[in-house]
């Protein structure tokens, strides 16, 4: 596979890892995910409706229904995550939802895309996940802990991880149709997408608009970095989509882990850094085989 899918999901990774570094800080809920999606919707304007202007006239219902599905994905996966980071932490909730998404994403495209994988690619997959399993506490993960009260929130981390990564690995294989089969744009997908998010996370705002209003004042910063940034990650991944078959770039997109591992674990103070750094060294060369070797499909 070419260099060029190999610096598009580098680039993507550092990206991604940032802003759910950001969102961690943030604190966010649901009205968190509509300040992003409102600072998306602006910041990215230009681009958007530049692009929009000619193409999206010319959609059928096909392309609507793909906009629509892949916008309720998004808002569940983003809001699910958010909860995860209020209720656990980030070393925990950020890998295995990143690990057990491009697991199921790849399964998915293996079973309904009709696209192929080799050995080595079986095995790339068991390696990322492997990588994430160190990274969110490894054996520690399933021992009992000490203090209940830690044990619990690992727990409650794991679970919402893995749902995280449920949703992720759904929105990647409808945008991933989208993208290889309707040869749909990336950018429209996501900016066109994102205002079904808007739509359907505005009532969290109106139901009470006082405690909105402070969230606001707290958040918003945060809401801009995250609504400025994120969608370049997704973007640069739904290219790599279309140079590379889905099955090799969803897991190979974890390299974000390396990125998470060093700075968030250095920010946030999380977690057994030795481990996330030997977790994420399973997944750095494994990422890197799977970008650059041919593929069949």
């Amino acid at each position: 596979m070419s260099f060029s899918a190999l610096a598009l999901l580098i680039t993507a990774g550092f990206i991604h890892a940032g802003w759910n570094i950001v969102a961690k800080q943030a604190g966010g809920d649901a009205r968190f995910a509509l300040f992003t999606s409102l600072f998306l919707a602006v910041v990215w304007a230009p681009l958007g409706l530049w692009l929009a202007w000619d193409v999206v006239p010319g959609w059928g219902l096909k392309e609507w229904a793909i906009i629509l599905v892949s916008g309720i994905l998004h808002v569940i996966y983003y809001v699910v995550l958010l909860r995860g980071y209020r209720k656990a932490d980030l070393t925990v909730v950020y890998p295995l939802a990143r690990g057990s998404g491009p697991l199921l994403s790849s399964m998915a495209a293996l079973l309904f895309l009709g696209e192929q994988i080799s050995a080595l690619g079986v095995g790339g997959i068991a390696g990322v996940v492997l990588g994430v399993f160190l990274i969110a506490g490894g054996p520690k993960l399933f021992l009992a802990a000490k203090d209940p009260l830690q044990r619990q929130r690992v727990h409650i981390g794991i679970f919402y991880g893995l749902l995280t990564g449920a949703f992720i690995a759904s929105y990647t294989v409808v945008d991933g149709y989208a993208v290889k089969f309707m040869l749909m744009s990336p950018i429209l997908i996501d900016y066109i997408g994102n205002f079904v998010r808007i739509a359907v996370l505005a009532p969290t705002y109106f139901h009470d608009r006082a405690t909105a209003a402070v969230l606001w004042k707290k958040q918003w910063k945060y809401a801009l970095i995250v609504g400025a940034i994120s969608p370049i990650s997704y973007v640069l991944v739904l290219y790599a989509v279309k140079l590379a078959p889905l099955s090799h770039v969803a897991p190979a997109r974890e390299v974000s882990m390396l990125f998470a591992a060093i700075i968030g674990g250095h920010l946030l103070k999380e977690g057994d850094r030795t481990q996330r750094l030997i977790g994420a060294i399973f997944i750095a060369p494994v990422s890197y085989t799977h970008l650059t070797l041919p593929t069949k499909a």
